[in-house]
């Protein structure tokens, strides 16, 4: 699972120090690329259950 929006998170929440582990290529190839998928979350359903 090499996203892009992971890698972000990864690194911005870094206290001191970030160590990235594998090839360039890998890392590239996470730099540019989006997860696409859908974020499967209960959001909505809680945000109804709440306003009854």
């Amino acid at each position: 699972m090499l996203f892009r929006n992971l890698l972000y998170t990864g690194i911005t929440r870094a206290k001191k120090l970030v160590v990235f582990v594998g090839t360039k290529k890998a890392l590239a190839m996470t730099v540019n690329k989006q997860n696409s998928a859908a974020r499967q979350t209960a959001l909505a359903y809680l945000l109804r259950q709440t306003g009854k």
